[in-house]
Order: C-alpha cells, then sequence, then structure tokens
C-alpha cells in the first residue's frame, strides 16, 4: 500500500484521522469503488480542469462526472478537461488517473461538490491504483474546508 508523499504530509499536517484500504488494481473511479466494495457515491473522484489562469481540481463522487457547461456557469469563466500532461505534471508523485481530491497538498485551487459533504464516511484515491484513503465524512468536510462548493455533477 502506498500513499503519494505531499498528500501524506497534508493528511498529517493537518493531524487528521485516516485508515488505507488496499483493493485489487483498479484503471477507473468506478472500478475502484466496485474492487474496493465501497458505495460510488461515498468515492470522492478528481477532474482536473483547465482555465487560463491555471489548473483547478474539481471533485464529485465516482459514479458522477463533472458538467462542465455547468461548472463553467459557477465560475464564471471558460473552462475545459486539462489534458493527461498537466494531470501528471500537478500530481508528480502520484499514477495517472489516481490523483487525490486534496487540491490543498497540490496548491491546486478546488471545487468539491455539495453531494460530498456530510457523509458518514468517505474514500478517495491514495496516489495509485490499490490504495484508497477511508476518513470519517467530518474529517473530510475539515480537509476541505478551504475547497470552493458547488453543484456541477450529473450521473454517467
Amino acid at each position: 500500500m502506498t500513499i503519494a508523499a505531499r498528500l501524506k504530509h497534508h493528511l498529517e499536517a493537518q493531524g487528521l484521522p485516516f485508515d488505507m484500504v488496499r483493493h485489487p488494481y483498479a484503471a477507473t473511479a468506478s472500478e475502484c469503488a466496485e474492487a474496493a466494495h465501497v458505495p460510488g457515491d461515498h468515492l470522492a473522484k478528481s477532474v482536473l480542469i483547465h482555465m487560463e489562469e491555471g489548473p483547478m481540481l474539481a471533485v464529485v463522487p465516482s459514479n458522477h462526472q463533472v458538467d462542465l457547461t455547468t461548472l463553467q456557469a459557477l465560475l464564471s469563466r471558460r473552462i475545459g478537461l486539462a489534458p493527461e500532461a498537466d494531470v501528471e505534471e500537478v500530481f508528480d508523485d502520484c499514477d495517472l488517473g489516481a490523483a487525490p481530491p486534496v487540491g490543498a497538498a497540490y496548491d491546486v485551487p478546488t471545487i468539491i461538490d455539495d453531494s460530498l459533504s456530510g457523509l458518514d464516511k468517505i474514500w478517495f484515491e491514495a496516489g495509485d491504483h490499490k490504495t484508497l484513503i477511508e476518513m470519517k465524512g467530518s474529517d473530510f468536510d475539515q480537509l476541505m474546508q478551504d475547497a470552493d462548493h458547488g453543484s456541477f455533477c450529473c450521473v454517467h
């Protein structure tokens, strides 16, 4: 089980309790939820967004996708999905496709969908395709307190 170095440092600095959960290799967030036997609407998925000012992290449940039109209206600026090269650059201590939703650990502004707030428990990628972080929803809410919030996801 591995956890990305910057994520580990950030979680330890926040002093919030968490567990690491090992699961069989899964390439996508939806497959990850299934492999780890966790509800898809409680697994936070990261989507790197490209903006003129720089990247932004959008966080939605694994069984949803970012509604770019809604998010663009919410942010009042033109956006698009960031290319893989940008994802690799920002999350250089993570496997591609396994970026954690904690933008603060990577100095990336973050917006989180409202549906991920106030949950009893939440899971998210630790930086590889075989490990999840599990924490109480209230601790995750505290971890994400500096992120913007809004309603911008849709079922895929």
